[in-house]
């Protein structure tokens, strides 16, 4: 991760961090991108983590990017960071137990420091100039010392179509055999070019996942059959450990050891608290294109019963409330503008935030409500609003009549608009 100080532009075209120029972003998430950098005195080429410092506080995620940090500098592996680029698609089933065989490198290096990654999927995979596997972002990683006093972790956390059966689950988990699951996926992913678990109802996914309703295509050959559906065993009890994944014939077949070379770094966070403490003009700010997204478990999280997202909701709210729309977010915006001002509430736009205050006093002075557009799916928008200020009664009166302008961009299923015949 780069440090957002002391950022200018090179040239006309560049933006400069440090002694690194930016260029293209090499791919995005919740909390910020991964861009392509280029040291200006040595030419080595990089992939820089660019955060966003505003998402990060408002989630009070600051010691996750310190615990992220403190993983990396924790971890010296050939197959750990330092990323450039991914390829994608189908693999041969020796390209692919090559890349395989260094995941598991690194995993099961990962997993003797007391270090459970817990996102692991291709995109997390990446490439360095000679073609060796690079494991990446650590941002949702656990430490052995988060487990509880039962010895698991109870964070339900990664990319549902790569998550372990048992951490969809609010029983808790292994980070070591939740992180050997998916491995299991990536390998299926590397080999057939497509998700052993794909649906776009979640539900539908979960019991999937849970009943580890998959099948290999016919190109596997059956020791990587045997292998796949050893490590995607949905009981954890039963499932194939890495170090016996390690004595595997299909596994060992061209195996080479990790090659180390560099020296452990010597951990310092103090970089990490001068960029969280700093003042906007030190920061690195670009214009957002799109909405921050939302991965399902935030989005779980955010609507709690999933039902609400997609229907109008019925009764009394309190402090917040959410619809969704499929309205492209510029129209969601100008909507809500066109919504609030005839009520007498001035609109503060921030990307895809919105603030609405109220020019009457109230109550409990001036009403005052915040908005944000989130990306469920390209084609998918959540709305998310909570009162910042204000009496929530009256807060309740204002949506009631705030809604009226928002029907024809709010998505309500079929089965609510045939109710309301």
């Amino acid at each position: 991760m780069s440090s957002s100080r002391g950022a200018k532009k090179a040239g006309a075209a560049r933006m400069r961090v440090g002694k690194y120029e930016i260029g293209k972003t090499l791919g995005e998430g919740s909390f910020g991108k991964v861009k392509y950098g280029r040291h200006v005195e040595t030419g080595r080429s990089v992939a820089i983590k660019i955060i966003a410092r505003d998402h990060v506080l408002r989630h009070k995620m600051v010691d996750q990017i310190k615990r992220e940090i403190s993983t990396m500098k924790l971890i010296e592996h050939p197959n750990v960071i330092n990323l450039v680029e991914a390829q994608q698609g189908r693999l041969s089933e020796d390209e692919a137990r090559g890349y395989f065989q260094q995941l598991v490198n690194a995993v099961d290096y990962c997993h003797s420091r007391g270090v459970y990654h817990r996102d692991l999927k291709p995109e997390n995979l990446l490439l360095d100039s000679s073609g060796t596997l690079k494991v990446s972002d650590f941002g949702l990683s656990a430490l052995s010392q988060q487990q509880r006093e039962d010895g698991l972790l109870h964070t339900a956390c990664g990319t549902p179509n790569y998550v372990a059966p048992e951490v969809l689950t609010d029983r808790g988990y292994d980070g070591t055999t939740a992180d050997v699951w998916s491995c299991g996926v990536i390998l299926f992913v590397l080999m057939a070019g497509y998700l052993p678990f794909d649906e776009p109802n979640l539900p539908a996914l979960y019991r999937m996942i849970q009943n580890a309703d998959f099948t290999c295509p016919p190109w596997f050959s059956p020791e990587a059959t045997k292998l796949i559906k050893h490590i995607l065993e949905p009981n954890p009890s039963k499932r194939i450990t890495v170090p016996k994944i390690l004595k595997n014939t299909w596994f060992r077949k061209g195996y080479k050891a990790p090659n180390f070379e560099k020296e452990a770094n010597v951990m310092n966070l103090d970089d990490v608290d001068a960029v969280f403490n700093s003042t906007e003009e030190n920061l690195v700010t670009e214009k957002k294109e799109k909405p921050e997204s939302l991965n399902a478990f935030e989005l779980i999280s955010k609507t709690q019963n999933l039902e609400n997202l997609f229907e109008k909701q019925k009764g009394l709210f309190h402090r917040e409330t959410s619809f969704a729309s499929k309205c492209p977010p510029n129209e969601i915006m100008s909507k809500i503008e066109q919504a609030a001002k005839p009520l007498g509430f001035n609109v503060h736009k921030r990307n895809y935030k919105m603030k609405l205050q109220g020019d009457e006093t109230g109550r409990k002075g001036h009403l005052a409500v915040a908005t944000e557009v989130f990306e469920v799916a390209p084609s998918l928008h959540m709305v998310e609003l909570r009162k910042v200020g204000g009496d929530t009664l009256e807060f309740h009166k204002f949506y009631k009549n705030f809604s009226t302008g928002l029907e024809d961009i709010v998505w309500t299923t079929e089965q609510n608009q045939d109710e309301k015949k």
